[in-house]
């Protein structure tokens, strides 16, 4: 991990944000500091996935706690984000760093075209020795295409950017075998794959209130970067200059398995299905078992709107989500095709429809 070259660092609200919702400029200053000492070789890059834009915009906007409607959110987002991202680029400025914004939302990244986008985006900014800093987009994101906590959009980020290690940060040191506030529980130093996890109680709520997540999302987002071939450590705000120098601190997910094609990592972790298609026995046994695409003769019912483009669930019979992909046609268009060849099609359609209604490069199978 001291070898690390490219990293993502991800920050939570509470250790950035006073009791009261505001930025806390000590606390800011002091995550700068550490960032800034780690890159200052020039031999490594830093991506931070930072929280803290609802949680800086309650107080400016007389919110007492944070707001339960996406509304209120989506305000207090818009004002906090021009104040986290303000801090930043001044506290990074003693440095002589410069600051690039980036926002993203899960229709941004699922996409082919967008995830490309935000690879080139996010890619010439470290090239130009700039340091990203990235959010979700609250202020537009939406109950159907939000990340869920930026926890997991950081083991995603850490994906599209091919990063070497993912240092998660919080209020607790790593993780425990119970709540870190018993004398009886112990701190798990090692996680090589989910049997370490074994009957071990995680909490799913964070102490400060101040965020969305908790050490549930923060596991759940180690498992899906170390499933990817990243390393993971998951330690606290305080010991962050130590997890950056290799030092043995927190808790360190082993990474395993190899890196997918990245797109196909955002569509099963980061994607909301638009609509499902239900496929007949030997569509299941050829999309599952030998990984072909999905052709119009191998579907049997079609339902919700959606457009070409979308994230769909492709089911079974029973009704059972094998796999997840992105459709080539709109959902009014699909039901002319059930059970019909690409060649019949495109004798009586037109060229346009032979082809796969999921193409293989765009479906991910999902885990029974």
């Amino acid at each position: 991990m001291a070898q690390a070259r490219r990293i993502v660092v991800k920050v939570g609200s509470s250790s950035l944000t006073t009791a009261s919702g505001g930025l806390d400029a000590d606390r800011v200053d002091a995550l700068v500091d550490v960032l800034a000492k780690a890159r200052s070789g020039g031999t490594r890059e830093i991506v931070l996935v930072s929280s803290g834009a609802i949680a800086a915009g309650l107080a400016p906007l007389g919110f007492p706690r944070r707001p339960r409607d996406l509304a209120r959110q989506q305000a207090a987002a818009s004002v906090g984000q021009g104040l986290l991202v303000a801090r930043y680029t001044a506290s990074f400025a003693r440095y002589g760093v410069r600051v690039g914004q980036v926002l993203l939302t899960g229709d941004d990244t699922s996409r082919r075209a967008h995830y490309r986008n935000a690879y080139r985006t996010l890619d010439q900014l470290l090239t130009l020795g700039a340091l990203p800093v990235v959010n979700e987009n609250d202020t537009v994101a939406t109950d159907e295409i939000r990340f869920g906590d930026n926890d997991r959009l950081a083991a995603l980020v850490a994906h599209l950017v091919r990063a070497d290690l993912l240092v998660l940060l919080s209020d607790v040191d790593g993780l425990y075998d119970g709540d870190p506030a018993r004398p009886t529980s112990s701190r798990i130093q090692d996680v090589h794959g989910p049997e370490d996890l074994e009957g071990v109680e995680i909490g799913s709520a964070g102490k400060a209130g101040v965020g969305t997540g908790g050490m549930v999302t923060k596991v759940e987002a180690a498992q899906i970067a170390a499933n990817a071939g990243i390393d993971v450590v998951l330690t606290s705000a305080s010991q962050a200059a130590d997890a950056l120098a290799g030092h043995p601190t927190g808790t360190h997910f082993h990474q395993r398995g190899r890196r997918s094609a990245g797109r196909l990592l955002w569509l099963q972790h980061a994607s909301t299905p638009k609509g499902a298609l239900t496929l007949d026995d030997g569509a299941v046994r050829a999309v599952v078992e030998r990984r072909t695409s999905l052709l119009p003769a191998g579907v049997e019912a079609v339902e919700g709107e959606f457009t070409a483009g979308d994230p769909v669930e492709l089911r079974d019979a029973t009704g059972r989500a094998v796999a997840r992909g992105l459709v080539n046609f709109d959902a009014t268009e699909i039901p002319r095709l059930l059970g019909r060849s690409t060649r019949d099609l495109a004798r009586e359609l037109g060229p346009a429809y032979e082809r796969e209604i999921v193409h293989r490069d765009d479906l991910v199978l999902l885990q029974p």
